[in-house]
């Protein structure tokens, strides 16, 4: 654990530091003991895996920056940070960016899996079905990732995430455009996302320009999510499918790894409303669902959870988690 017991320091002075570094965004939290948040703030990717350790230091150290009050660094009494893509050596540099800033000890480090599940439970053990641009599940025993499925990235794994519903609408909507066939509100919407208001001659020149696009730039099929819930939303067959066969998929996989308590829903796809999310929730039936909420508060959560009572941690999560 990082931090220490506050013992001058009141429950309202105290203050605890919470990390969500990802791929895409690095949004850091600074709460109160007593769960009042007094400060918050986003900055660029954080992953070190992903961006390099400089960028993601420079951006966990921007977020700090913004979100901890000027000269409050000597109240923080704990800190977590969880990290996608996390490294053995980011500990001992965020422990300089921390010292900079006046905190007394670096941040305990650990991978953002633990903290997604964290910000839609109280509850120590349980799993967290993921589903973004890529897709994941975790059994969580204790707040710590236990068993994992899945995560293989969009080439050969991720079934059910985002990536995979846009790779699987632009495979379809490509063979209609190569048969000559293609019709209906996925189709539209796909050519669209691709094209905007260019339209080549004929269907198999727009086949061609959107393969052409896909392979210049692969991670844009992930964007296609939304389209792709759209067209189900207004009864594409092709469409509604797509969004079932993702849900069976996802929940194929937290079946790998589940055994019990509440399952945690995180990633866009999951998180938002629409047909993959209704589907996965009608899929598990039975079990005990709850959304994620903000996972840099949730990280939070987890610093003050060790510096005070159960009882008293329990009921201040949705203090810390809650939408800022």
């Amino acid at each position: 654990m990082s931090g220490v017991k506050p013992q001058t320091l009141t429950v309202t002075e105290s203050l605890v530091v919470g990390v969500d570094a990802g791929a895409t965004s690095t949004r850091v939290a600074v709460h109160a003991l007593d769960g009042t948040r007094v400060g918050y703030a986003r900055a660029g990717g954080g992953n070190p895996s992903a961006h390099g350790l400089g960028r993601s230091v420079a951006a966990i150290e921007t977020a700090l920056g913004a979100a901890l009050p000027p000269g409050d660094g000597h109240r923080v009494v704990a800190s977590v940070a969880g990290v996608a893509g996390l490294v053995d050596e980011l500990a001992p540099e965020l422990a300089k960016v921390w010292a900079a800033v006046g905190i007394a000890e670096g941040p305990r480090c650990t991978g953002d899996v633990p903290i997604a599940y964290a910000a839609g439970s109280p509850e120590p053990d349980g799993s967290l079905l993921l589903s973004g641009t890529g897709a994941v599940a975790a059994r969580i025993a204790g707040f710590r990732q236990d068993v994992i499925a899945d995560g293989l990235g969009w080439l050969l794994g991720d079934a059910g995430s985002g990536f995979w519903i846009g790779r699987a609408a632009a495979k379809a909507v490509v063979a209609a455009l190569d048969r000559g066939q293609a019709e209906g509100v996925l189709a539209e919407l796909v050519v669209a996302d691709f094209l905007g208001d260019e339209r080549p001659a004929d269907q198999r020149q727009v086949a061609n320009r959107i393969v052409r696009l896909a392979q210049a730039d692969h991670m844009r099929l992930a964007s296609l999510a939304r389209p792709v819930s759209r067209a189900a939303e207004e009864g594409d067959p092709t469409a509604v499918e797509i969004t079932r066969e993702a849900a069976r998929h996802l929940v194929a996989t937290l079946r790998r790894v589940h055994v019990s308590g509440p399952v945690v829903l995180s990633g866009s796809v999951l998180t938002n409303e629409g047909p993959v999310r209704r589907a996965v929730t009608e899929l598990l039936a039975g079990e005990t669902v709850t959304t994620a909420g903000d996972a840099a508060g949730a990280a939070a959560w987890l610093a003050a959870r060790d510096l005070l009572p159960e009882a008293t941690a329990r009921s201040l999560h949705t203090a810390f988690t809650s939408a800022p």
